[in-house]
């Protein structure tokens, strides 16, 4: 059992926040969804650890919202937890984080807690809310000090690109355990806060030569886009092994290794576009992992851009963007310079 199974497990959708990005508030009309008691959130674990024995893997929660300190019963909920000695991290936001709540978390059992930076303080500020970027800052230290790991996680769009490499340096400066990117995904085929391929790569040319000049501040760079294989490959980094099978070996996760909960039970394959797959209320995770909904989302071949791609087993981009875009999975990841 060397290897895990990632659950993204949305426990609420509560927050303090209305970020112009967020998934959960993004269409018009939208609102959150009804959280489940505490006994449902017992049964929707019993059942991810059932599938987890049956294939093997170890489990590992991802607990996010909303913000799920925001949850009714967030100490009930992290005990079964704990009790169980799940690891799990924490995907939040700053403001209710406090010396006695970072060190109940840390005694629970968690071990990162992530919180976000989308650009420097006005972008930020105005993209999630006026004071958030002050405040997430001020509690990296927090968390630290109770000996929980922090990370710092950012959303690329036209709107901060240019501040990211600026970014980076304020992470690093505030000791952050740990930052990574990911892009701006669509949520109602917009395309106006997208980059281009050539500014996204130029992004990572850029990155990449802070990431050389910081490797030993203490910072993690975590190469979380798939778009990072071609790039090392250009600089000779990455070499792809000899896969005469086709195997799938790195690349997105969905409908592999991963899938994500949301407060009223719904499974999606993943939480970055629509992709309902069951509700783990009432169906079995085992089943619904190796049934039809979610083998839809592992047909390799149908990748518009990627299926004679030499990068296929290892990158396939971001499906999830091109789907925010076109309505379409297999299509074009829209920042992909290699596919043309």
């Amino acid at each position: 059992m060397n290897k895990s199974f990632g659950l993204q497990w949305h426990i609420t959708d509560l927050c303090d926040q209305r970020c112009k990005h967020c998934y959960i508030y993004s269409k018009n009309g939208e609102t959150s969804r009804p959280e489940l008691k505490l006994e449902d959130l017992r049964i929707i674990l019993m059942n991810y650890l059932e599938m987890c024995e049956r294939f093997r893997v170890a489990p590992y929660i991802f607990v996010t919202g909303g913000d799920p300190l925001l949850y009714y019963d967030i100490w009930g909920y992290l005990e079964l937890l704990s009790n169980r000695k799940i690891p799990f991290s924490i995907l939040g936001n700053p403001f209710h984080l406090t010396p006695g709540v970072c060190e109940r978390l840390h005694r629970l059992g968690c071990q990162k807690y992530q919180m976000s930076l989308d650009g420097l303080q006005r972008t930020h500020d105005t993209i999630r809310k006026e004071g958030s970027f002050d405040n997430t800052l001020e509690k990296v230290p927090l968390l630290k000090d109770s000996g929980i790991k922090t990370a710092v996680m950012t959303t690329v769009s036209k709107h901060n690109i240019l501040e990211i490499p600026e970014l980076i340096k304020i992470v690093v400066d505030h000791h952050v355990d740990s930052y990574a990117f990911a892009r701006y995904c669509p949520t109602h085929r917009d395309d106006y806060n997208l980059v281009t391929p050539e500014e996204y790569r130029g992004l990572l040319q850029q990155c990449w030569e802070l990431f050389e000049k910081y490797k030993d501040r203490g910072t993690l760079f975590s190469l979380k886009d798939h778009l990072w294989i071609p790039f090392l490959h250009e600089k000779g980094v990455f070499q792809p092994e000899e896969n005469k099978e086709n195997l799938i070996l790195e690349g997105c996760n969905c409908g592999i290794s991963h899938m994500t909960i949301l407060a009223n039970g719904d499974v999606y394959a993943c939480r970055r576009f629509e992709s309902l797959i069951g509700n783990a209320l009432s169906d079995s995770l085992e089943r619904v992992f190796l049934g039809p909904q979610m083998e839809y989302y592992r047909e390799y071949d149908k990748f518009e851009a990627c299926s004679d791609c030499k990068y296929l087993c290892y990158c396939r981009g971001c499906p999830a963007v091109g789907y925010g875009l076109t309505g379409d999975f297999y299509g074009k990841d829209p920042q992909c310079w290699v596919a043309r």
